[in-house]
């Protein structure tokens, strides 16, 4: 195998990859070929990931693992079913969408997860974690239902695996007994230790024909001795115990093989080659490195979870004289903007610093939520739960029984799998849990299963829930500070990225919940802005002399502050970055119709669809979500109504 130090500038040589349209020619190659199909993937995916940005050390470390599938499998009549799709760049590849992945997770190009409509070789599509088993179970029950000996095979790393789903998934499986091949791609959790030659020969000699035969051809013997067959098979558990973790995925109705090393692809070929025909629930334990064949990855597999677009380097300046102007006052210039997860970040260290009963929780996005300074500081006071965002809400919950101050730092799009816990752990007891909802609206590259789409519709109907929405950095660190001090439960959302670019006090004064602010005075128009599209309400009140309304808070809605732009202005305009079915502007229509006042209102929100993957200021305007979609959205609801 080659080792890449950095990633490619230019195209490299892939002879062999260049003649495979689908992967039907790659089950004829001999094992030399494959050796060599590997290490031109591994150049390719390199390459075409700099070209595009994207996921990376996923798919590094399953390319040998991507081949040996597709070599063992007929797919796409055999199934294969990948969980999350962060390591399935090389199924792509190998798939028919080579040259479209110089263009993924970008407007028009693949998508970043595998997706039924972009491919028939992509049989499920994913995006969050943890469903494979679920999915390619649902597969295998069928093609059982209709006599089909089409074989299943789920491919899940050991992150996705600490999710219940999952677990619930492989007990089903062992219940039914399933024609399933589960694949563990362990890449970084200690399960085992034991990969080498000695697991590596056991893997070959459990997965072989001839020991599945004589095991077979033994319980038949062995079942008229009484007690022999339970002897021999607690026996069998316990030779296998000593050198494999096969103890808990046998007692779960699995035949466990492994641990194999999941970059020996003669060992990974011919292991799958006998278990493939194998009946009933199978489970391959594959050891991959994250990064495989790229040093930078190998060692940093966290930062090189995914990269940018690599650009060139730009020319120098010209050089131009000296200016001898003085220099504007400091006062002038506006802060450099900040994420707003670093916002959050900073104040969950600093209010911890002032109460000892705050404890942050997150599903394993200690990086993405901004965490790390957390973490470190205060240890004990930090948990990741892994991927398990149900366990993460009513862990908070039970923190709260006993008079702690848990602090929930969540993706939007994951919350939803958490939706029960809130409404039923944490909203009808009235708890006190802070939710720091990250990645509210569009996200960008990661597509519709990673936009924040549906927060503000689904926590604005949980009675007693407070949900607000900042539409700076300031503000968004002022209202944590609210919920965390509201006695109740509470919720801050916030987008991906920066902010507009705001200073950002130092000390921890709350927000007023429920109090909208006006920025600008206008007539005719009242646009009611809510979070991120504050910023192009204020450039579409000034064009069109608007009066423009921060309402900072979704739930409990400023009643005054609507009543009053309802009476002086002849058309509100609601302005929110979620769906509008049910939303923020759905909360001003129910408030006005509640009040039995008759006014033209335009709700402008995401629309009733999902939104593809691309850079959110793309996808902003294909909504009609930018200044300008806004103004001539504006501009014809007022034609049309003179």
């Amino acid at each position: 195998m080659k080792l890449f130090d950095e990633i490619p500038a230019e195209r490299p040589a892939t002879p062999l990859l260049d003649t495979l349209e689908t992967p039907a020619a790659l089950r004829a190659m001999s094992q030399g070929q494959l050796l060599q199909l590997a290490d031109e993937l591994r150049a390719y995916l390199l390459y075409s990931v700099g070209c595009s940005g994207g996921h990376f050390g996923a798919g590094l470390g399953v390319v040998e693992l991507t081949v040996a599938l597709h070599h063992a499998l007929e797919t796409p009549y055999d199934r294969l079913a990948w969980d999350v799709g962060h390591q399935a760049y090389p199924h792509k590849i190998l798939t028919g969408r080579r040259e479209a992945m110089l263009h993924i997770r970008q407007y028009g190009g693949p998508a970043a997860f595998p997706r039924r409509a972009e491919s028939e070789y992509d049989t499920f599509g994913v995006g969050h974690s943890s469903t494979s088993i679920s999915a390619a179970l649902g597969m295998a029950l069928a093609a059982r239902t209709r006599g089909e000996k089409r074989r299943v095979c789920a491919v899940i790393g050991d992150g996705a695996l600490t999710a219940g789903m999952a677990f619930e998934a492989l007990a089903h499986a062992g219940h039914v007994h399933a024609n399933l091949l589960v694949i563990l791609n362990d890449n970084e959790m200690s399960i085992s230790e034991n990969v080498g030659g000695m697991a590596s020969y056991l893997a070959r000699i459990l997965a072989s024909k001839p020991y599945t035969v004589m095991r077979e051809n033994s319980k038949k013997v062995l079942s008229h001795l009484p007690g022999a067959l339970e002897f021999a098979k607690r026996t069998e558990e316990h030779m296998k115990g000593m050198i494999s973790p096969a103890t808990l995925f046998e007692e779960m109705g699995f035949n466990y093989i492994g641990p194999i090393d999941g970059h020996d692809l003669p060992t990974l070929v011919h292991t799958l080659r006998n278990m493939r025909d194998l009946d009933g629930p199978q489970f391959l334990h594959v050891k991959t490195r994250k990064g495989r064949g790229f040093q930078p990855a190998e060692s940093d597999p966290i930062g090189y979870h995914a990269i940018t677009k690599l650009e060139k380097e730009p020319s120098p300046p010209p050089q131009v004289e000296t200016s001898t102007a003085k220099p504007r006052n400091d006062s002038a210039v506006r802060p450099k903007p900040r994420k707003y997860c670093n916002v959050f970040g900073d104040w969950v260290c600093d209010m911890a610093a002032e109460d000892e009963r705050l404890i942050g929780i997150t599903p394993a996005m200690r990086e993405g939520s901004d965490l790390i300074r957390f973490s470190q500081e205060y240890p004990e006071r930090y948990y990741d739960v892994a991927i398990a965002e149900q366990h993460a809400v009513t862990l908070a919950a039970g923190m709260a029984c006993e008079a702690m101050k848990p602090v929930v730092a969540i993706y939007s799009t994951f919350l939803q799998r958490g939706y029960d816990q809130l409404i039923h752990d944490v909203a009808v007891q009235g708890l006190d849990v802070t939710f720091a909802i990250d990645r509210a609206g569009l996200v960008g590259e990661d597509g519709p299963t990673h936009h924040g789409a549906f927060d503000l519709s689904y926590l604005r109907c949980v009675p007693g829930l407070v949900v607000l929405a900042p539409a700076d950095e300031a503000e968004c660190r002022a209202m944590l500070s609210a919920a965390y001090r509201h006695p109740g439960p509470a919720a801050v959302r916030y987008p991906r990225g920066k902010g507009p670019g705001v200073a950002i006090p130092d000390s921890l004064e709350p927000i007023a919940i429920g109090k909208a602010e006006i920025r600008r005075e206008g007539r005719g128009v009242a646009l009611l802005a809510f979070g991120s599209l504050n910023t192009p309400a204020a450039e579409v009140a000034e064009r069109l002399e608007a009066t423009h309304l921060n309402m900072r808070s979704i739930k409990p809605l400023d009643r005054d502050a609507v009543l009053a732009a309802a009476r002086d202005h002849e058309l509100l305009v609601t302005l929110e970055e979620n769906v509008v079915a049910g939303g923020a502007g759905s909360a001003v229509n129910e408030l006005l119709a509640a009040q039995g006042v008759q006014a033209a209102v335009l709700n402008l929100g995401l629309p009733d669809a999902f939104v593809e993957h691309g850079k959110p200021a793309e996808l902003l305007a294909e909504c009609g979500l930018n200044a300008d979609g806004i103004e001539a959205a504006i501009r014809q609801r007022l034609d049309r109504g003179r």
